[in-house]
């Protein structure tokens, strides 16, 4: 079992400038295949944006998504942890704050994000969520090819 969030999470990072069309945005996610960005400037945190927040704050209110920015969606300063953290301290943070995914900062620089389906695989590989985690997400008919 893992101890520390650096051994769980996934490495790296997609960020996007705060002033980022939500049409940008949504392009950059289809291109990764992921369903959240962090919003950044002069590699510093400004927020998290997801899918569903695009869904939630500006498509469902009738907002243009090729004019409201990243920075007007995004989840403002969020809980965050670091590589030497504990893995517990992770599943705490995210339970304490209702969230799914915890950007992971060094130094004040993001340098990964450990999801909810990240702590599945690492605490409970034979768990159904880490099944999921781990499968190839399934392709919309209309999707294309890539």
């Amino acid at each position: 079992m893992a101890d520390f969030v650096r051994e769980v999470m996934t490495p790296g990072v997609v960020a996007v400038r705060p002033d980022a069309s939500l049409v940008e945005v949504a392009q950059v996610m289809r291109a990764q295949d992921i369903g959240d960005v962090l919003v950044a400037t002069d590699g510093q945190l400004v927020g998290v944006l997801t899918d569903r927040d695009i869904t939630l704050r500006a498509v469902a209110d009738g907002a243009d998504p090729l004019t409201v920015s990243a920075q007007a969606v995004c989840t403002p300063n969020p809980v965050v942890i670091g590589p030497d953290d504990a893995v517990s301290a992770a599943v705490e943070l995210m339970r304490d704050h209702a969230v799914r995914r915890l950007p992971v900062l060094d130094e004040g620089h993001p340098v990964g994000m450990v999801s909810l389906g990240d702590l599945a695989v690492a605490q409970d590989p034979g768990s159904a969520l880490a099944d999921i985690s781990r499968a190839e997400p399934d392709s919309w008919p209309g999707a294309a090819p890539g």
